[in-house]
């Protein structure tokens, strides 16, 4: 598992794609290095809710998955593809909101962060 911190940019609303499958989208701005990176992660299932008590511009730390695909077009050509499958969210802010958790991951547990 890979962890990156960055602030909110993007939060989007959550997509149910079929009957037994939704995602969020979500963006945060990498400023660590020379020129701020905006990268863009996915939650589903149960994680899209991870992003309910996370403002634009906090600070958090993801922790995610890199996982990859490949897709034939009708013209026969393989395609690839990438997503970043973010499992916990940390809040990193001081300034939390009474009563919130800092640290969200529903259904994992901490001293096994493998997905099954």
């Amino acid at each position: 598992m890979f962890k990156i911190t960055g602030k909110i940019k993007v939060k989007k609303n959550t997509e149910q794609i079929t009957d037994k499958f939704k995602k969020r989208e979500f963006v945060i701005t990498d400023g660590s290095g020379n020129y701020p990176q905006d990268i863009q992660f996915q939650l589903t299932q149960e994680r899209v809710d991870l992003l309910d008590v996370v403002k634009n511009d906090d600070e958090i730390e993801v922790s995610f998955f890199v996982n990859g695909r490949m897709w034939t077009n009708p013209q026969g050509e393989d395609k690839y593809f990438n997503s970043l499958d973010a499992q916990r969210i940390k809040v990193l802010n001081n300034e939390q909101a009474p009563g919130t958790k800092q640290e969200f991951a529903p259904g994992v547990d901490e001293d096994n962060d493998l997905p099954f």
